[in-house]
């Protein structure tokens, strides 16, 4: 088919690649503007325009779909459009400008976590199961039928970073099995079921661990925030960061937000147990073992504080 494809972070690359190499024609590829990353806010790519220059693929970047944009994308001829994760809204008239409109793959089991941070809310949420869902797009958020889906069991180690990375692979095979039935004429997309909610884009405050919560509870949001915006707390008012934590095992009763040193790290309470630092950050120094930062504490100090 005749493709225009629209993504940004490099869980969008994935699937960009492969409709490459499924040989399917795609004459552009929108993408977000370059934007200035690093310390020294160097003006980068993102991920996709790099990823469509290795290809050979034109692009165009884009912020909005704008005017401009949208009489652009609409003399292609394109007969789909393909939107991975671009960061941007299409609306009309370019929603319906491709012969069979556009397709979005989208990182949850929809009605389930619509919005910018399904993978993030989910494992913040405790989800014992999330996935990945083609649906036709429509005006409406993340709302339109849906071609296909995967199912993923989430393991208790994955971060949002790692379910992000195995998302992305498994579903760009499932945009691929899509475009390929739309293309035979055999798709068919069925209205979602369910109760909708939102994903909405994480903040900073996202990141602050409520140490009174359970521990798995704990765990789920540090897990949920890895690696943006980050899994945080306080000591004397000055942000900790927290790298790597894990379920403790056998740990002594503490206090929420209390510690004690443990043979793999230092142990931290929470409402009910208490879980295992492995590497943090303390304010104004670089990330350091858990077990060192401890050992070189002077007098009491609780997290959270």
């Amino acid at each position: 088919m005749r493709l225009i494809f629209a993504g940004t972070p490099e869980a969008a690359v994935p699937t960009l690649r492969a409709l490459a190499a499924a040989g399917h024609d795609i004459p552009m590829v929108v993408t977000r503007p370059d934007a200035p990353l690093g310390r020294k806010r160097v003006l980068t790519p993102s991920p996709v325009a790099r990823a469509a220059e290795e290809l050979g693929l034109p692009t165009l970047k884009t912020a909005r779909l704008d005017d401009d944009a949208t009489a652009e994308l609409s003399s292609l001829g394109a007969q789909l459009a393909v939107v991975v994760a671009y960061g941007g809204l299409v609306r009309e008239p370019l929603l319906s400008a491709p012969d069979h409109g556009w397709i979005n793959l989208h990182f949850s089991l929809l009605p389930r976590w619509r919005g910018a941070a399904p993978v993030q809310r989910a494992l913040i949420a405790g989800d014992a199961e999330t996935g990945a869902a083609v649906f036709r797009l429509v005006p409406e958020l993340d709302a339109g039928d849906v071609y296909g889906e995967l199912r993923h069991e989430i393991a208790p180690h994955e971060t949002a970073a790692d379910l992000l990375a195995t998302l992305a692979d498994s579903g760009a095979g499932l945009v691929v099995d899509t475009v390929a039935s739309i293309a035979d004429g055999s798709a068919v997309a069925a209205p979602q079921e369910g109760e909708p909610t939102h994903a909405a884009k994480l903040t900073l405050d996202d990141g602050r661990v409520r140490w009174e919560e359970s521990a798995e509870r704990v765990l789920d949001r540090h897990r949920g925030v890895t690696p943006e915006p980050g899994s945080h707390t306080t000591i004397d008012g000055e942000r900790f960061k927290i790298h790597e934590a894990q379920a403790a095992g056998d740990a002594p009763a503490l206090e929420p937000g209390r510690l004690a040193a443990a043979p793999a790290g230092v142990h931290a309470g929470t409402g009910d147990g208490a879980v295992l630092l492995t590497r943090v950050q303390p304010a104004g120094k670089a990330a350091m073992s858990a077990a060192d930062w401890f050992r070189g504490l002077r007098g009491d100090v609780r997290l959270g504080s």
